[in-house]
């Protein structure tokens, strides 16, 4: 009697336990929304999956890996995606049978840039219980011009499908585009980038071979290490690498940097840096401190006949990182300084519309060089960059 009880009232909690998890599930899927905004959010999550291997180009490996996530977009047998001359993936049924077709069923697509669609008699194969019976090509393009094809395979090439189909090969275009538009973000920088070594390199190198030349006699072990930092600013300034580094190592090329601009104007120039320590890790385009230190030292206090002062600073904002370069120097006229960073002056600047410019294009408008200045008022130049933007990261 005792047993039967207690096996009554297990069986009774077991019911009970059994029906909190039913209406915790009931409750959870409410939570998710009508099956429309199910159906909404779904479609979206597929998208992002695909979204970073498109990103990469029009290339095999990314195609490849976004491939099987378009195929459920379109829920269909299966999908290929091409590029102009070859066929670089395919996901879903008879891959056996109809991947050698697939450039053949593209053809006409990646001449004429319209929709086609394939009836039985021009994509079907011997394999009796093979799915495939039609197929819709849409074009894949990229600056105006086709460089590719999806092909959606399944038993019935419906009108829904081909809407679809052309709706997801638009939004794949839109992918390869931003990836092109990356490329010729990466290939600008770079040239920057040459630019402006080029436009450091003879004005500086000759002032610290001078400089270290200088202490060759006098000071031999000042010499030493002036020429090892003069190794290292060099080995920095024209390394192969990405374009961005961390705030800590371009401070550091910074000091070396001034460190052989102290042996040149010895008492005359004075540095003082404020540097909040969480904003060292932050990631910044490689080159774009240094430039703005230069252009201090060489224009705001080479024609000084007093000491003259120097403050880099670096402060946390919040998602920000506020950094700046301010000099008690000659200062210059704003008009300047204006034509300068929109290009329509070329005087003679170490790299301010450089720096400006690559910020700009890495970060969007808001983040390009505030520069405050006057003739005989000295020059603040100050920027500010996120502490985490998307695709920069330090190398």
């Amino acid at each position: 009697m005792i047993g039967a009880v207690l096996g009554l009232g297990l069986s009774t909690a077991a019911v009970a336990a059994a029906s909190g998890a039913v209406a915790w599930a009931v409750l959870r899927r409410r939570d998710l929304g009508t099956p429309a905004e199910r159906t909404t959010f779904a479609t979206l999550h597929t998208a992002s999956l695909a979204a970073p291997h498109l990103r990469e180009g029009l290339t095999p490996t990314g195609a490849s890996r976004s491939v099987r996530h378009l195929r459920t977009l379109l829920g269909t047998s299966a999908v290929a995606l091409t590029d102009a001359t070859s066929m670089l993936a395919w996901d879903g049924d008879g891959a056996a049978e109809h991947t050698a077709q697939v450039l053949e069923h593209a053809a006409a697509v990646l001449r004429s840039g319209r929709t086609a669609v394939l009836d039985s008699a021009q994509v079907a194969c011997e394999r009796p219980d093979c799915p495939i019976r039609s197929a819709v090509v849409s074009p894949v393009t990229g600056e105006d011009t086709v460089v590719g094809a999806l092909v959606a395979y399944g038993p019935d090439a419906t009108a829904g499908l081909v809407r679809a189909t052309d709706e997801v090969a638009r939004w794949v275009s839109a992918q390869v585009e931003l990836a092109e538009l990356d490329r010729s973000r990466t290939r600008a920088i770079e040239a920057e980038l040459r630019a402006l070594r080029a436009q450091i390199s003879p004005h500086f190198i000759y002032n610290s071979l001078a400089a270290i030349a200088s202490f060759v006699r006098t000071d031999p072990e000042r010499a030493r290490e002036l020429l090892v930092e003069f190794a290292d600013f060099t080995r920095y300034a024209f390394r192969r690498g990405g374009e961005f580094t961390t705030l800590a190592d371009e401070l550091r090329n910074v000091e070396r940097y001034l460190a052989l601009e102290q042996a040149r104007f010895g008492d005359r120039l004075e540095i003082q840096l404020i540097v909040a320590p969480e904003v060292l890790p932050v990631a910044v385009p490689f080159l774009c401190v240094q430039p703005l230190v230069e252009n201090a030292v060489r224009h705001g206090l080479e024609g000084k006949t007093e000491v003259g002062h120097i403050t880099i600073g670096a402060q946390d904002a919040g998602a920000q990182a506020h950094l700046w370069v301010e000099d008690d120097g000659l200062g210059t006229d704003p008009e300047l300084v204006r034509r300068v960073l929109s290009g329509e002056s070329e005087a003679d600047s170490v790299g301010l519309g450089n720096v400006d410019a690559r910020l700009r294009q890495v970060f969007g408008d808001d983040h390009g060089l505030v520069v405050e200045t006057a003739p005989g008022a000295g020059t603040k130049v100050s920027f500010r960059v996120p502490k985490y933007a998307p695709g920069v990261r330090a190398s």
